[in-house]
């Protein structure tokens, strides 16, 4: 038998860890998902490796409907063998930095410069909140120390760093037992000397001490999101190279001998070299690549614009997707002491996804609040206990509870049956807990927790639409994530939306969107220059050298393919305090004129303003490089063929029916039939109207008696909504 080329997906969320093996040859999937091992991550990843791997031997051999057995027999064993690469996202990091699970870290920098974390921008997030907190700095105040040196925003040097002070300085950190040092110097994005000089005391002082320098991180303006950037960085590098490490090995030890690779914040994926040394770079990892995935969607059915809905146990994600592109941004925020408000999180300068947190997930708790109302999530039962139903020890009803008892999941079926759900304790959790302190009913109290969710991600979700210049009412919502296609509906209703949009192995929608994302790495250097008086020769020289270092980056994980490089400059008025970037197609900036960049600047200002300044100087700020190899493609596989269930052509729409259930409408306030249906016997073409209940493994789909489904040749389900929402008391 010819050898064959597999590539797996893998996913860690707060809750559950997903995985999608793809055949590369023959567009096969298979999936599969476990519970996350909060205690160590690897544990779940080796566990669903090992589910996975029995699920496709006993295919080959056989085993799934008696359908393959006559063409592979037992010939294949299992696809560990062939499997090329390993996709691997994780919020390991973003979990180490909220949970303060990080290294004991310490900061170096400049005289002056201390107190930066505390400073910020000096910009109160609540001005009116005399109460309002900020997080505590990753690096506490006793454990920065500051360096004698001077560099100007021109590069050149004021006061030089004394290399003696430097060593006092590191051996006083070693002294207080640190195990990873930030180093942020300021100006060091012009001029790096002083920085590398640390870095080498660093190395002679303390030679297995954890190091990072802010011009290696991220050498880019603005003092404040440069070193909490940094420090960040610092925080998780020790925590984040032993993981990687470690999985690494286990992988090895199971009989990988391929490449494994780490998704990106900013959608691309990188070495795990890459990932272990700037692992602020992959915070966002996970839900970056449902985003992806959507946007191959989007390009793929050519759709204006896609708003993508990812909810999954612990939280839910949403991205614009306009004219099949996702926005990327220069900064986010992780670890807010306000769940949803701006400024209140610790700032991080790296691209990302334009991502925006928009609700609870499936294990999101609910509760009474003080007021005597009820109230849903942050608070995660994540993995362990998790829900109620899960029968783990959760004393508290979540949403999963909720959706359970409302009739949307089948207790019996919950990840294809692996995992049953106890009714019972959910009932009785919700009533002891909601219902009665409430003074409700259990149907009102249960429908209360799903519908109050989804008010509140459609309140966020036409803010987020709307600052992108979007139309809620003109918008295809696509849903992934465990919980995303659970809720899609409501949300989409209470939106406007008049379509949604809901994909095969949608439940492991991230671990899909691997597959999609390119390998590439985002670069960026700052050098502020007045257009009128910039040396572009000099500018040219910048982006020369940034292409050289994303070739290095991208060739350390074994690149051998061409390498293509995309230029961007962020710009801006003078005086301005935010920057506009500017795509650049010339691969030489000395055949750019200041003509041709202001033209583009007014251009694309204009576009997102309505309006210019004609007369206004403008200035360049930051460099920017994307370096990619060519993109491995995801080929959609038609249903007619087979499928993850051995499923074969030419099947009956009226075998895919399985029955019915009564589950909760919020048009009849009331529980009504839903015809249920096994979304793996769904035909191409196949129609029908709700109410209705589509279940797969990993999901299920939830569609009101006020909308349509049809099934398209790659099992895409295309739901159109009717009547927009109509509040009902219940």
């Amino acid at each position: 038998m010819s050898k064959r080329s597999f590539r797996l997906g893998c996913d860690i969320g707060g809750t559950f860890t997903d995985f999608v093996l793809l055949d590369d040859e023959t567009g096969e999937l298979w999936v599969n998902k476990c519970l996350t091992t909060p205690g160590d991550p690897s544990d779940a990843v080796e566990q669903g490796i090992g589910e996975l791997e029995r699920q496709v031997k006993r295919q080959m051999d056989g085993q799934v409907d008696g359908q393959l057995g006559g063409q592979l027999g037992g010939q294949l064993d299992g696809f560990l063998p062939d499997l090329e690469e390993v996709i691997h996202g994780t919020t390991l990091v973003i979990n180490a930095i909220i949970e303060r699970k990080g290294a004991k870290t310490g900061l170096i920098t400049t005289k002056g410069f201390r107190d930066v974390l505390e400073l910020g921008r000096e910009i109160r997030y609540a001005p009116y909140d005399i109460f309002a907190e900020f997080p505590a700095p990753l690096v506490p105040r006793e454990l920065r120390r500051e360096v004698d040196e001077r560099v100007r925003s021109d590069g050149s040097v004021v006061r030089p760093l004394d290399l003696e002070e430097g060593r006092a300085v590191v051996r006083g950190l070693v002294d207080e037992g640190v195990d990873s040092i930030a180093v942020c110097l300021l100006n060091s994005f012009e001029n790096p000397d002083h920085e590398r000089a640390l870095k080498a005391i660093i190395a002679e002082v303390a030679p297995t001490l954890s190091v990072s320098i802010s011009y290696e991180v991220l050498p880019q303006i603005r003092e404040y999101e440069r070193t909490s950037t940094t420090v960040t960085n610092a925080y998780v590098k020790p925590l984040t190279g032993r993981y990687l490490s470690k999985l690494e090995q286990r992988l090895q030890s199971i009989g990988f001998g391929g490449k494994l690779f780490i998704m990106l914040s900013s959608g691309g994926i990188t070495s795990v070299q890459t990932a272990a040394e700037v692992p602020v770079r992959i915070i966002e990892s996970g839900p970056t690549a449902a985003v992806i995935a959507g946007q191959y969607y989007g390009k793929r059915f050519n759709l204006p614009e896609m708003f993508c809905f990812d909810m999954g146990g612990t939280t839910a994600k949403s991205c614009l997707i306009q004219g099949g592109e996702a926005g990327v941004v220069p900064t986010f925020e992780v670890g807010r002491v306000q769940r949803f408000m701006k400024g209140s999180g610790l700032a991080i300068q790296v691209p990302v996804v334009d991502l925006m947190e928009i609700g609870a997930g499936g294990g999101s708790l609910a509760k009474v609040s003080r007021l005597g109302t009820l109230q849903v999530g942050p608070e995660s039962g994540g993995a362990d206990p998790g829900p109620v139903c899960y029968g783990r020890g959760g004393l508290h009803p979540a949403v999963t509870d909720a959706d359970l008892l409302l009739g949307y999941l089948d207790g019996d079926y919950f990840l294809g049956g692996e995992m049953k759900l106890d009714r019972a304790a959910a009932q009785r959790a919700v009533q002891e807990r909601i219902a009665d302190p409430l003074g409700v009913d259990l149907v009102a109290a249960v429908w209360g927790i799903h519908d109050l969710i989804n008010e509140t991600m459609a309140a966020a979700a036409k803010t987020h639409i709307a600052e992108k210049g979007g139309n809620p009412r003109l918008v295809t919502v696509a849903a992934f994530g465990g919980a995303g296609p659970v809720h899609a509906y409501g949300l989409a209703r209470k939106l406007g939306a008049p379509r949604l949009l809901v994909p095969p192995n949608a439940g492991v929608g991230s671990a899909m969107g691997f597959f999609t994302a390119p390998r590439a790495f985002d670069l960026v250097r700052s050098h502020k220059v007045a257009l009128g008086a910039a040396d572009f020769e000099r500018l040219e020289s910048i982006y020369r050298d940034l292409e050289d270092e994303g070739r290095r980056t991208l060739e350390r994980g074994g690149a051998t393919e061409e390498i293509s490089f995309a230029r961007s400059v962020d710009a801006r008025f003078v005086g301005q305090g935010a920057e506009t970037n500017i795509p650049l197609a010339e691969s030489d900036f000395t055949t750019v004129t200041p003509q041709d960049v202001r033209s583009r600047f007014d251009a694309i200002y204009e576009r997102l303003y309505g309006r210019t300044y004609p007369d206004a100087a403008l200035e360049l700020v930051s460099f920017r490089v994307r370096a990619s190899l060519p993109e491995k493609l995801l080929e959609l596989e038609r249903i007619g063929g087979r499928d993850a269930r051995g499923a074969g052509p030419g099947r009956n729409s009226a075998d895919a029916v399985k029955g019915e259930r009564q589950a909760y409408s919020g048009i009849a306030g009331d529980y009504v039939t839903h015809t249920v249906y096994d979304r793996y016997r769904l035909g191409s073409d196949h129609t029908f109207e709700g109410p209705a209940i589509i279940e797969e493994r990993e999901s299920t789909v939830v569609v009101g008696e006020d909308a349509s489904v049809r099934v398209d040749e790659f099992g895409f389900l295309w739901i159109d909504i009717g009547r927009p929402e109509v509040n009902h008391a219940g």
